[in-house]
């Protein structure tokens, strides 16, 4: 059987806490920032984690589990 392979796209944008928690960036801080207030954009700036509905689909693509 061959190895399995993490989705690329998954391990450049998500990554393990020490606890076993997933980390992410928030969206929407790319582009077209003038509209938006500042305090929604240092909100943005802060990484989040993973929403618990979302964490087996995220675990399967870096193969965690």
């Amino acid at each position: 059987m061959p190895k399995q392979k993490t989705k690329s796209s998954a391990k450049k944008r998500f990554r393990v806490t020490g606890t076993g928690k997933i980390k992410r960036k928030h969206a929407f801080k790319s582009h077209i920032l003038t509209k938006k207030s500042k305090k929604r954009k240092l909100a943005l700036t802060h990484d989040g984690l993973v929403d618990k509905a979302d964490m087996s689909n995220v675990k399967q693509m870096l193969r965690l589990k």
